[in-house]
């Protein structure tokens, strides 16, 4: 239930509602009381004044026997518990209820009289709560005649005022607040409620379906939505991004079919290609045995003779051209063994360094220690690495390093072995770098473009990783990674050495 957005706002403005509202309540329902308590005391301070007043009135004319009658008369307040004057040993002097005269007040009576605000709250049965108060009788000259001169309080006048009626009024007012902060909090959260479903959890909830409908792949739905606030905004981006997708799903649609065009294409071409090569590669084999018989058949000094040399020599790029594209359109199926790669190199090295072109080139052949095996096949790796090799000696032609490192790397939990084949030449323009394994791209005069393609799909044929980067601060660095041989790896090349 509490997994819905809008169920949690309007759960949450409910609480934070009912909770400020009844802290208010409770604050207004005691302000409330301590007003009517304050309202009790000055009607019971105005009494006692009364009281003081004509007392003091009836005993400045001597009849002291009145004064009894005035308690008597002003006790018969229907709020009023009882009126009295006691003396301030605490021994009841007058009374409105003559039964208590003589006896000592009571303590809470008393206590006041001590106290310096002289009034208090206490329960006094069978009555409930009184407020009691009390207000000394002073000793003045009128009264030396009968009291003397030498107290300065004569009695002490004790009123205890009933708040049973306060009460009523009290619990009568929290009542009604109460009722109305219960019927608001109510209303409001209703309203809240509504206001929610409305403006928030419907818009929400279509925009939810409509997101199902986009993952279900239709790209036709839109949400109408005439607000301008923040549910607005998000339907109007919702709406903008659907349109994106569709654009987006067209453009790519029209991609895929262009690529399925031109990969028909390609095919056709390549099985053309690969038809032509054949037909073509027989008759190079002739003609290079014929130049070749004419050739040994001259004199060396004939002028002739370098013009046959220069024939054989295209002849035999033409050969290598066609064996390329044969390889390419259909290289042959990896024989995968566990083998050393850094013997591989070493020997491919030594190889490429007849070559004419190295005379101002130095090498270097940095290899981890403990390198594990890889699983690949030998002939096919050191085709990759005679074509980088010698790439690199072309790229060096005035002269530079190369460098061959080996190490130890990890992808998706399984070991690589990597293998770095660096030169300080020119480098590659980094728009370049992205073409460089595209078929038939050459940057060469003489190049045919299948070279680096050929050493790619080889690699890719291994399982492995073939990426290219600039070498710092100049020339190129090729890197291949390779997978190491596993467990399994070496027991299916033991079967296939035992076979």
């Amino acid at each position: 239930m509490f997994k819905s957005l809008t169920t949690r706002i309007i759960a949450t403005t409910i609480v934070l509602l009912v909770g400020g509202i009844f802290i208010y309540t409770f604050f207004n329902v005691r302000q409330q009381q301590s007003q009517l308590i304050e309202t009790a005391r000055e009607s019971t301070e105005l009494l006692l004044h009364t009281v003081e007043n004509s007392i003091y009135n009836t005993m400045h004319l001597g009849n002291v026997q009145d004064v009894s009658s005035i308690l008597a008369m002003v006790g018969q307040h229907n709020q009023l518990v009882g009126v009295r004057i006691f003396h301030p040993h605490g021994v009841i002097l007058r009374s409105s209820n003559p039964a208590e005269v003589g006896k000592v007040v009571s303590t809470d009576d008393y206590s006041l009289y001590l106290n310096p605000k002289h009034y208090g709250i206490f329960d006094l049965p069978p009555y409930g709560e009184v407020l009691s108060m009390v207000k000394p009788i002073y000793n003045e000259a009128a009264c030396h005649a009968c009291h003397g001169s030498k107290a300065r309080v004569i009695g002490i006048l004790n009123v205890d005022y009933s708040l049973y009626r306060t009460k009523l009024q009290m619990l009568e007012a929290s009542r009604i607040f109460i009722a109305s902060s219960v019927a608001i909090t109510f209303f409001l959260s209703v309203t809240i409620s509504l206001i929610l479903f409305k403006f928030v959890k419907k818009p929400l909830d279509s925009m939810t379906a409509n997101m199902s409908r986009v993952e279900n792949g239709d790209l036709s739905v839109r949400i109408e939505y005439r607000g301008t606030d923040e549910i607005g905004k998000l339907v109007d981006s919702f709406n903008s991004m659907v349109d994106r997708l569709d654009i987006a799903k067209k453009e790519l649609e029209q991609y895929h079919f262009q690529q399925l065009e031109r990969a028909d294409r390609l095919a056709s071409i390549g099985e053309m290609a690969a038809g032509i090569a054949h037909e073509i590669k027989n008759p190079l084999a002739g003609i290079s045995a014929a130049v070749s018989i004419i050739k040994d058949d001259l004199d060396p000094d004939d002028q002739r003779s370098g013009i046959l040399k220069e024939v054989l020599q295209q002849v035999q790029r033409l050969d290598k051209t066609v064996n390329d594209l044969l390889f390419f359109g259909k290289p042959s199926v990896p024989e995968l063994a566990c083998i050393d790669i850094s013997h591989v190199i070493e020997k491919t090295l030594k190889f490429a360094s007849q070559h004419r072109g190295v005379m101002h080139i130095g090498w270097q052949l940095e290899f981890a220690p403990g390198l594990p095996t890889v699983y690949a096949d030998g002939k096919q790796m050191q085709q990759v690495f005679l074509n980088l090799i010698l790439n690199a000696f072309q790229a060096m032609s005035e002269g530079g390093t190369l460098t061959i490192s080996t190490s130890l790397t990890e992808r998706e939990g399984r070991d690589y072995v990597r293998i770095d084949v660096a030169d300080t030449g020119p480098g590659i323009p980094s728009q370049i770098q992205e073409k460089i394994f595209t078929p038939f791209f050459t940057t060469k005069a003489q190049g045919t473009g299948l070279g680096l393609p050929i050493c790619y799909k080889l690699i890719n044929l291994h399982n492995g990783f073939f990426t290219v980067s600039n070498n710092t601060p100049r020339g190129t660095v090729f890197t291949i990674e390779l997978p190491a041989c596993s467990v399994h790896d070496f027991d299916e090349t033991r079967r296939e050495h035992e076979a």
